[in-house]
């Protein structure tokens, strides 16, 4: 893997202003037998899976990649309306949220505005299906969801509700991501392997 741009100070100090933000969340995950704020964990696959994906991947795509979820705890998806009208609601305030958030930081450390632009477009999916990058970022942003939330998300919903989001997950991912996705496949849990099978023939 190529190395991150660590002779950038610009890159080093918006890294490090994600980073805090990301030790702030209340939530953790066990990690190597320790806990570790989930937004630490979560941002620090982000960007394994990128670069698993493209080791040469861009410096705004990186920066998306650290700062994709910022916060993203101070904005319960309880406060929003059931079902998938709600969802989306929730989804598209946050995306707006994790912008302005990204840009305020972006702007301190000294970033050009076309680079802030490229990133708030990334972290909004701006061009997705059409942009090569959105549609990298949302590949990684899928394997992060198979290897670490898809196993205790389908521990909570029926066979027909999991092969659903599989389905629509699957429709966002390119051929890289679904040979990624099919080889993480085969370490999951055999309800879990089967429900991914089903959802991809």
């Amino acid at each position: 893997m190529s190395e991150a741009p660590a002779s950038d100070e610009r890159f080093e100090a918006a890294s490090a202003r994600f980073e805090a933000a990301h030790r702030e969340d209340p939530r953790s995950v066990e990690v190597d037998g320790g806990h570790v704020p989930w937004s630490m964990h979560y941002h620090g696959r982000l960007l394994h899976w990128l670069l698993q994906l493209d080791e040469t991947a861009s410096v705004p795509l990186r920066l998306a990649a650290a700062c994709q979820h910022i916060r993203r705890w101070e904005v319960p998806r309880g406060h929003y309306d059931e079902g998938r009208r709600g969802y989306r609601s929730w989804r598209s305030n946050l995306a707006q949220m994790h912008a302005e958030i990204a840009r305020g930081v972006l702007e301190a450390v000294g970033y050009d505005q076309k680079t802030i632009d490229r990133v708030e477009a990334l972290l909004r999916k701006v061009g997705l299906g059409r942009d090569l990058e959105v549609q990298l970022f949302e590949d990684a942003i899928c394997m992060v969801f198979f290897e670490n939330e898809f196993v205790d998300l389908a521990s909570k919903h029926g066979d027909e509700k999991m092969v659903d989001i599989l389905r629509r997950t699957w429709a966002k991912m390119s051929p890289a991501g679904h040979e990624q996705a099919r080889a993480l496949a085969s370490e999951l849990p055999e309800r879990e392997r089967g429900l991914m099978e089903t959802a991809t023939q």
